[in-house]
């Protein structure tokens, strides 16, 4: 049997981004004094992810700058990050996680934080030395190094990550084309107003945008041979970046006999199946739920509910969930679930680039996107989680004051 929380002495967390930190600052504000690890599959402290695709390929980041938190934090907190720590398996029964070089460290309890692995372009020629992508600090500065004016850049996925980067590659001064075989990427996430206003501007701001498939990736005299889908002839670069998504690190929770399903299952608290391990981060889907939230806060709040989880404690109702991007000097906010929308509202005038999409089902809220109007997003998130009555005239009326309807 695994010891009561109060008995615990030991916890082992497998992974070093922001769901793995923030687990272990919850479980010290929350008074677990016992033994904590952090086994990292990176050399270096952890490190922030989002900056990847922005201010670190800009060259404005050093590694130092985009630390989750400084060295003397993970002294004053007694947390032992363990670098270059790969652990191949857990062993959740006896307790305890297995390292690459076969050596054991116990634990009476585990968080898997693993992350995701980005999706290979599933293509002839996609795993060829010219195509990248965009996960780490080393595939950050591998990018980095060719992103040169001039360079012919073809970055395939328009979402989040291949969106960012495709904006800063022409901010560099390359030759971008953005292929995407969706005509309006992002609009089941944000809605079709917003992710239309958000896709048109890279055709602004110089980007080729191709609607196409790719077919294979060939080496050619002049670089890299990109065929596509219903496109004549082929596109010619000198390097692609596959922005294509992430598959969630489930191997050691599979092998382990977790129960897995697009992502380790989790229940409140952050629980899986096996009551001695815990998920957080990309990797963990809430059961019930369709998809899993691969974004920045959903994984600091990921790992506030697990410290509570493993200390028995109920965890509180997360909230709406919320993301945002940049890309083009503009910024991207959204929060709730647009796929749950029956009817979508606009806020502000599209033409002017700044502008608030609100989702409602019935008269209740239930998502907002807004590029460049921050104060939409903040209002329309304390409207959601609390249910409020609304009318579609309202949201639209720009005289509304969003904060007053809180009042109601």
């Amino acid at each position: 049997m695994s010891p009561p929380p109060a008995r615990l002495r030991r916890i082992a967390v497998v992974g070093a981004g922001p769901a793995a930190v923030s687990t272990c600052d919850a479980l010290r504000a929350q008074g677990y004094d016992g033994e904590l690890l952090l086994h990292s599959a990176e050399p270096g402290l952890p490190y922030d992810r989002p900056p990847l695709s922005k201010d670190v390929l800009l060259g404005k980041a050093r590694r130092a700058d985009v630390l989750l938190r400084p060295e003397r934090w993970y002294e004053e907190q007694r947390v032992q990050v363990r670098e270059g720590a790969r652990v191949r398996a857990i062993r959740p029964h006896s307790g305890g996680v297995e390292l690459a070089d076969g050596t054991v460290a116990g634990a009476d309890r585990i968080v898997l934080a693993t992350g995701g692995t980005p999706r290979p372009l599933p293509v002839p020629g996609g795993d060829d030395p010219a195509v990248h992508t965009l996960r780490t600090w080393e595939d950050a500065e591998r990018l980095r190094e060719r992103l040169l004016p001039g360079a012919r850049v073809t970055v395939v996925g328009a979402g989040l990550i291949g969106a960012e980067t495709a904006a800063v590659a022409v901010a560099l001064g390359c030759r971008v084309t953005l292929v995407d075989p969706v005509p309006v990427p992002l609009a089941a996430v944000v809605g079709g107003d917003i992710a239309g206003a958000l896709h048109r501007r890279h055709a602004t701001e110089g980007i080729e945008v191709v609607t196409a498939g790719v077919t294979s990736v060939e080496r050619g005299p002049r670089g890299l041979r990109v065929q596509l889908t219903g496109h004549e002839g082929p596109l010619t670069a000198d390097l692609l970046v596959a922005g294509i998504g992430i598959r969630p690190a489930t191997e050691a929770a599979e092998a382990a006999g977790l129960r897995v399903d697009n992502g380790v299952v989790v229940h409140p608290g952050q629980r899986t199946s096996h009551p001695n391990v815990f998920a957080v981060g990309d990797v963990a889907r809430p059961d019930g739920h369709r998809v899993r939230h691969e974004h920045w806060e959903a994984a600091q709040r990921d790992g506030e509910a697990a410290a509570l989880g493993i200390l028995g404690r109920p965890a509180p109702d997360p909230g709406a969930p919320w993301f945002w991007s940049d890309r083009h000097g503009s910024r991207l906010e959204a929060v709730g679930t647009m796929a749950d929308a029956g009817r979508h509202v606009l806020r502000g005038d599209p033409d002017s680039g700044a502008f608030t999409a609100f989702g409602l089902r019935g008269d209740r809220l239930v998502a907002a996107a807004a590029v460049d109007r921050a104060r939409d997003i903040k209002a329309a998130r304390r409207l959601i989680d609390r249910g409020v009555p609304l009318s579609a005239a309202e949201l639209a009326d720009e005289h509304t004051d969003l904060r007053a309807l809180l009042r109601r």
